[in-house]
């Protein structure tokens, strides 16, 4: 096989085939290739069974790409093994083996919606007040527990008397009980199953086990306790262990990513070997520079520092605007002016946000000026009304159990059915011990008299009708008889509001992905509970397409993974970015966390970084004035064009400017000086060198000026001299 095309460490990576191997995998390092060129090295040269191959990673967009790659270098091989995400895995496993801890094997998976729902009701049942225990906040906490692998009996050890710790947890249990009753999951219980079904069942965990001889993780940094724990479960027969990783862009603590699994790797595979990728093949020199030079402040890290060939490049813009609308108005002119003049699109400019509650000016200025864009973090395609109303059904169809999604369907549209009735067929199905959908039928057996048994009873029928039906009807043609005959779409045609037009072209487009779905899948009983399964794993990213010319606004946490040649950070201050909780917190790992976060916003840009702060900022309804975030600090002078220093003082729309890229010094062309040397600086003046750190492309100096302070400088681009 042919590796001429990666450098030396990538090639190191690649013929590294039995045992653990760690790949330290730096931003825009060629992570993916050398993993894709890895499993087809192993299928080509190693004749090793595609079938014995499990490739994770973290989002389907991801895993399709790697399928992708691995097609395109081995051919139909590729296609034989497992790639996907760790929920679309454990998913797969629980369709086969669910039955061993206590589940049908149509179960359905509930999404946020589906939780606070079912929360809620259980909240009412048991007289708690949700302002005091928020559906949102208890969601959360119960995730936190799945994450960590606790059921409810497990997770009483944390009460300790605390009494609002103690109704959590009760709630988690009733919660629990709930699910199974309705034969669901939500998107925790999808791993945390998967863990319970190999812990408690050591042939089924034997099966796995043998079946999957090299296991592929990517994005390890971001693992959680219980994928962590699946995983050391699955590798522990052959220990033939692959992941891919780089602990300066684990950004997702908050979710319960623990950044241990991969400092803490050679410890738990002592055999392990490690293979750092640091070539850079995204962005510039000085990009990279900033980069570290924020990170490298981090002490929970693993040391490296990324280089390319792309040698010097833009220094990095920096503007402070009076407000956060003239902070917007100047990312606006920025990319208007670049793009009429010919000299960008759209496409090429990403503008990244710490919160959501940045979007709102941003996307108010880019209306008043005419950019098109596409916002990452808003509402979800799955999450509108109709459509959820639309998967409601299907999710009955495919699970008669299912009290949450029926209840909704009841509802879409109104069948006179109201809250007291259906809390008393809940309970009539309780007693007699049967499907919720079969107790609607017996509705009037269990006296709801009136217009409201005889609804019942109908809407149960035509659901059992429908149940037949999506046994043998393409999706498309299933979803649209249920709409029409359920009444769903008379009920939007008679709908006068304005977003009824909206609501039915939202309908047009599922039917495409419908339509889309029926032509790669044979006709089957099983589609259904597939599809519902593809869509409970689907995120907003998988539909980032890359051939649209619009800017893109999006979380810097939603960025990760992502590429752009220009890209704006907004928000440099004090509270927002580092944001104010983790200032509060005093935890060091928060800042750091933090750190990280402004390191992967830095290293999205191949070509330059544009970064910005207002003076005073409009934030959650209460003006605030804010510190220079810590992180512009942390960047060295030499890499920063502070773009405030040349407006105007009697226009706040002069920004126009010629930037000369920098250059860096050649070895011979940096000058050597040592502490207590009197430097002169072309800005600043004569200084005194008070510290000296590194060598080479690496070398840094200290100095001390009299009118501004201590400065970091890096050798190869400060313009300085002897004094």
């Amino acid at each position: 096989m042919d590796l001429t095309n990666l450098n030396k460490e990538q090639r190191e990576a690649v013929v590294t085939t039995q045992g653990p191997l760690l790949i330290l995998a730096g931003a825009g390092s060629g992570k993916t290739k050398t993993l894709t060129t890895r499993i087809a090295y192993l299928l080509q040269e190693e004749n090793v069974s595609p079938h014995e191959i499990l490739a994770i990673t973290f989002t389907n967009k991801a895993a399709g790409e790697m399928k992708e790659r691995i097609i395109d270098l081995v051919g139909f091989l590729g296609e034989r093994i497992w790639a996907g995400t760790f929920h679309s895995m454990c998913l797969r496993i629980l369709r086969m083996e669910i039955e061993e801890v206590g589940y049908k094997p149509n179960f359905v998976i509930y999404d946020e919606s589906d939780q606070q729902t079912l929360l809620k009701q259980i909240l009412k049942e048991q007289n708690l007040d949700e302002k005091k225990f928020p559906p949102r906040l208890l969601a959360n906490t119960i995730s936190n527990f799945k994450n960590e692998l606790l059921d409810p009996q497990s997770a009483r050890k944390y009460i300790n008397g605390d009494f609002i710790m103690e109704k959590n947890v009760e709630i988690y249990d009733i919660y629990q009980e709930r699910l199974k009753q309705n034969n669901a999951v939500d998107f925790d219980d999808i791993i945390m199953l998967t863990v319970q079904l190999f812990e408690r069942n050591a042939e089924i965990l034997a099966k796995y086990q043998s079946r999957f001889r090299y296991i592929f993780v990517d994005e390890y940094q971001d693992t959680n306790h219980a994928q962590y724990r699946l995983i050391k479960l699955l590798a522990a027969k052959y220990r033939n262990i692959c992941v891919v990783g780089d602990d300066d862009q684990s950004i997702y603590r908050w979710r319960g990513a623990d950044i241990q699994n991969i400092l803490n790797f050679e410890k738990d595979y002592p055999e392990a070997k490690v293979v750092k990728l640091e070539q850079n093949y995204r962005s510039t020199q000085v990009i990279l520079d900033a980069a570290y030079s924020v990170i490298k402040s981090n002490s929970e890290r693993k040391d490296k520092r990324l280089w390319t060939e792309k040698k010097g490049g833009a220094k990095i813009d920096y503007f402070t605007a009076l407000d956060e609308e003239e902070e917007a108005f100047f990312v606006s002119r920025e990319i208007k002016k670049r793009v009429v003049n010919g000299e960008r699109t759209y496409a090429d400019f990403a503008v990244l946000c710490r919160t959501t509650a940045q979007f709102r000016v941003i996307e108010e200025n880019f209306i008043k000026n005419g950019i098109k864009y596409q916002i990452f973090g808003g509402m979800k395609f799955y999450s509108r009304k109709e459509i959820k109303d639309t998967l409601a059904y299907l999710k009955a169809i495919a699970n008669p159990d299912d009290r949450i999604s029926l209840a909704r369907a009841v509802g879409a549209p109104k069948r006179g059915i109201g809250e007291a009735s259906w809390q008393k067929i809940s309970q009539y199905a309780d007693e007699n011990d049967i499907s919720i959908t079969l107790a609607l039928l017996d509705a009037l057996d269990a006296g709801i008299t009136g217009k409201a048994g005889k609804a019942m009873v109908a809407f149960a029928e035509q659901m059992v009708e429908f149940q037949t039906l999506s046994e043998a009807l393409p999706l498309r043609d299933l979803v649209e008889t249920v709409l029409e005959q359920s009444g769903y779409l008379a009920m939007l045609a008679d709908d006068k509001d304005v977003e009824s037009v909206t609501k039915k072209e939202n309908l047009e487009e599922f039917f495409s992905i419908l339509e889309s779905f029926d032509r790669e899948h044979e006709p089957s009983a099983e589609n259904l509970s597939q599809f519902l399964s593809e869509v409970a794993l689907y995120t907003d990213l998988d539909n980032l397409t890359e051939k649209e010319n619009t800017v893109t606004i999006m979380t810097m946490h939603g960025a990760k993974g992502l590429e752009f040649p220009i890209v704006f950070i907004v928000g440099m201050e004090e509270n927002i970015f580092p944001h104010a909780r983790s200032i509060s917190s005093m935890a060091e790992s928060e800042m750091e966390e933090e750190r990280r976060l402004c390191y992967v916003a830095i290293t999205r840009a191949k070509e330059q970084v544009i970064m910005s702060r207002a003076l005073a900022h409009m934030l959650y309804g209460r003006t605030s004035r804010n510190h220079q975030s810590r992180f512009i600090g942390e960047i060295p002078a030499e890499l920063i064009n502070d773009l405030s220093k040349r407006r105007s003082p009697q226009s706040s729309s002069d920004y126009g400017r010629v930037q000369t890229p920098i250059k860096p010094k050649s070895g011979s062309e940096i000058e050597k000086f040592n502490i207590g040397d009197k430097v002169a600086h072309t800005k600043w003046g004569v200084g005194v060198v008070i510290s000296v750190k590194g060598a080479g492309d690496d070398l840094e100096y200290n100095v001390a000026f009299p009118s501004i302070g201590i400065k970091t400088l890096i050798a190869k681009y400060a313009p300085i001299k002897r004094a």
